[in-house]
């Protein structure tokens, strides 16, 4: 009855990666059960040995044998629960004293906080995966299998998240929407995901924040900014919450790029997750986020050197004016679950999203562009010796917009063993007020050049010319749409057995009707039906392998910037966008080096009809506002993962991608985001001698994508690509204490559970990326000129991370 304790926390998962409910978890002296997210906490004995059984209907058993926690110890613990063989575990411990078990599947949200990248959390994790790729690291967006930003879901707790529409460059960008403290678990998909998510043509990425069972402070600092995470639970656990704030000031990226600025970029936003179990039948959820962006710069100069080493040149810009952009956005959701029986899960979800956007700017530039004395003995080397071009531009903005987005849902899910039928309907309605003042003027020879398609007749100088002054590109345009989506799915999904082989398949249907209103706009109304299956195979081999197949409809319905066209004008009458995807993988357990290793490997192809081409400037896609081509996308990817080092994850990705479009049969020209192959390593490693320094790397190649051509240019005759993209990012930390790493009363660090310092390097060797082309003509030869726009050099960040 005196006897020390020790706990052992975490979250039971089926193979779905789906939290399990009611799963029994007991040792000889307590016993649990799981929450309706999963998690769970479990006091046993301590210094002594413990065996615990985690027990479901419908799942085998998983037995943990002779488990020994020290008093006051907290072992986090994520079993994923399979329909097999009872599995049985034993608990290693490896040589840097972290507790291991060994044979069964689990997930720690731990390796998304701690990965560097200089934008840290779930999207920079999620570049280093087959399949997902995007050139620039001041941006938390990506793309999947040849789509773009656009086409990629995110989920929090079964809530649908938004981003700011007007970004146009990586910089401007603050945090993800995602607060990586609050993570419980992650999940994505790449394609041929399930109709219970919604309509889009990527990908979906399903985060779980944590529901807290216990109360926690985390507090993390850098030369980027800082963060604190709250968590907090009443006695009797009806009540739980979890808040984050977060700033952050891209200065030290900015400053190392080639332009010389003076620049403010500051980000906040406040995030809580709130739940209040009514009863064991009944369970309110809020999430709310607020997050304002202020980007101000004021850019001084720029030498870009560009070229061959044969024929060297450069660009010397000199800058005057500034830049004042604002996004603030809003997000309030509430979501109540009902427990009606053992076997039935209704929930019900409201949300409000709210964005004021607003874009500012007055930029004055006069450019040199030349050759490069490349004398070593010369006074000027480095200087622009002969000049090709001598001009000016000028860049103004004024844009403003106002969204409002209101959804209304409900799902529910039936479970009975191995069957569950799943089902929803949601209510969307979208409100856009946009305002759109952009023109730029181009001075190349002490006058002004107009547009190349202006109808104007000059006949100078035997009659004056006396016409205005126009800008070489202008955008005016006012909107004020209105759309309704209703939409709704079902599906089915099933585990059974043919002789010895474990089989899995899921049907399921999406249907949405979507209307479109506005002013000075025609109505636009669309229905569109969606199919799509998923098969699974296990053999009944010796070897630990699983098949999988998918196949199916996806259809996008043009969101807001799909309406609007390159001059900013809607567009009503734009369709969907439809794809069929095929993807075929398989996933190979094995043993190596006595350590456990997977082996997931996927073929896919996508068929794209009615496309709605764009281009992407930085990390502003710009559509064209038709469905004037077809296209296509196909690959393969593989991910190796494992304790490459005992005790460590870690992994090795590799993908192939080719996507083209065909725009008005004109012939298959390389889409802007075919990226060709793609190279990802995530590794982690700690010094035998000194177990608590720990070292985590990152590392990207990326083959360039097609750099896209000037406004006004026939893009297939501009097909020349950007360079490869190469980076590594290296993170150095000393763990002081954790989990396992406990320390006694009247130690200093007792009062921490988790303690880190170290520091990181971003672009550790030092490469030159660039993520878009500044096009200059040549006034001789009329030659248009791709000058890259690089992105950030090496840099030097030094972090601290603490949890009470």
């Amino acid at each position: 009855m005196f006897s020390q304790t020790a706990s052992i926390t975490g979250i039971v998962l089926d193979e779905k990666n789906l939290p399990l409910e009611n799963v029994n978890i007991s040792s000889k002296t307590s016993g649990t059960t799981t929450k309706s997210d999963g998690t769970y906490l479990l006091q046993i004995t301590a210094d002594t040995k413990n065996t615990i059984t985690f027990s479901h209907i419908g799942h085998n058993n998983i037995v943990l044998e002779d488990i020994i926690l020290n008093t006051n110890e907290t072992f986090e613990f994520n079993p994923v629960m399979k329909v097999g063989a009872i599995q049985i575990a034993g608990v290693e411990v490896s040589p840097t004293g972290k507790k291991s078990i060994t044979g069964i599947i689990t997930v720690s949200p731990e390796l998304i906080r701690r990965i560097p990248g200089a934008n840290a959390g779930a999207e920079n994790l999620l570049k280093l995966l087959p399949g997902v790729s995007f050139s620039n690291e001041l941006s938390t967006q990506y793309n999947v299998r040849g789509g773009n930003f656009d086409e990629n879901l995110v989920y929090v707790n079964g809530i649908e998240v938004y981003r700011p529409f007007l970004v146009r460059s990586a910089q401007q960008e603050g945090f993800s929407f995602i607060n990586s403290s609050m993570i419980e678990n992650l999940e994505f998909s790449a394609g041929g995901f399930q109709s219970k998510y919604g309509d889009k043509l990527s990908s979906v990425l399903d985060i779980t924040y944590k529901i807290p069972n216990s109360f926690a402070l985390q507090a993390e600092a850098s030369l980027l900014g800082g963060g604190l995470t709250l968590e907090t639970a009443s006695k009797n656990s009806n009540f739980s919450s979890i808040t984050g704030i977060r700033y952050r000031n891209n200065a030290l990226f900015i400053n190392s790029q080639q332009t010389q600025t003076n620049v403010n970029p500051t980000f906040i936003d406040a995030q809580t997750y709130l739940t209040y179990r009514l009863s064991s039948k009944f369970r309110i959820n809020f999430l709310g986020n607020l997050s304002v962006n202020d980007y101000q710069n004021e850019p001084l100069n720029r030498q870009t050197n560009f070229g061959t080493i044969a024929e060297p040149r450069a660009l010397l810009v000199f800058y005057e004016g500034q830049e004042k952009n604002k996004y603030q956005t809003a997000l309030g959701a509430i979501k109540a679950d009902y427990f009606l029986n053992d076997i039935t899960k209704l929930e019900f979800i409201s949300s409000l999203y709210h964005t004021t956007e607003e874009e500012f700017s007055d930029i004055i530039a006069t450019y040199e562009l030349g050759s490069v004395d490349t004398n070593l003995g010369s006074e000027n080397l480095g200087d622009i010796i002969d000049s090709r071009g001598i001009g000016a531009q000028q860049n103004r903005a004024r844009n403003q917009l106002d969204a409002l987005i209101f959804n209304l849902a409900h799902k529910g899910v039936i479970k009975k063993e191995s069957k569950s039928l799943e089902w929803g309907i949601k209510f969307a309605h979208e409100d856009f007020r946009d305002q759109l003042r952009e023109s730029e003027f181009i001075d190349s020879a002490g006058f002004f050049i107009r547009p190349p398609n202006a109808n104007l007749i000059n006949n100078q100088p035997e009659e004056p010319f006396e016409e205005d002054i126009i800008p070489f590109e202008s955008v005016r345009a006012t909107n004020f749409i209105k759309t309704n989506r209703v939409s709704a799915y079902t599906q089915f999904d099933n585990r059974t057995k043919i002789g010895n082989n474990n089989i899995y398949y899921n049907l399921g249907i999406r249907a949405q009707y979507w209307r479109l209103s506005g002013e000075n706009i025609e109505s636009n109304v669309q229905f569109l039906v969606s199919p799509r299956v998923q098969f699974g195979i296990k053999p009944d081999w010796e070897k630990d392998m699983l098949f999988r197949f998918a196949i199916g409809s996806y259809q996008q319905p043009p969101f807001y910037r799909e309406l609007r066209d390159l001059n900013g004008n809607i567009n009503a009458q734009v369709k969907a966008q439809k794809s069929i995807h095929l993807v075929l993988g398989n996933e190979y357990s094995f043993n190596l080096w006595n350590r456990p290793f997977k082996l997931v490997s996927e073929a896919y192809y996508k068929k794209l009809n009615d496309v709605n081409t764009y281009t992407i400037e930085d990390v502003r896609v710009r559509y064209s506002a038709n469905n004037n081509a077809k296209a296509f996308a196909y690959g393969f990817d593989f991910r190796l993962n494992g304790a490459f080092v005992p005790g460590a994850e870690s992994w090795v990705s590799l993908g192939y991608l080719r996507t083209e479009e065909n725009i008005d049969n004109r012939g298959y020209i390389s889409r802007p985001t075919d990226q060709r192959l793609k190279f990802g390593l995530l590794f982690q490693d700690y010094m035998p001698t000194i177990p608590n320094l720990k070292l985590y790397l990152n590392l990207v190649y990326n083959t360039g994508v097609p750099g896209g051509s000037p406004n006004n240019e026939d893009p297939y005759e501009f097909q020349n690509r950007l360079r490869d993209y190469r980076r590594a990012d290296l993170g150095i930390s000393y763990i002081f204490a954790d989990r396992t790493n406990r320390h006694p009363k009247g130690h200093w660090l007792h009062k921490f559970k988790e303690l880190n310092v170290g520091f990181e390097i971003f672009n550790l060797f030092n490469n030159q990326n660039s993520i878009t082309n500044t096009w200059v003509r040549d006034v001789d030869t009329q030659q248009q000129f791709a000058i890259p726009n690089f992105l950030t050099s090496r840099i030097l960040n030094i972090k601290l991370s603490s949890r009470f």
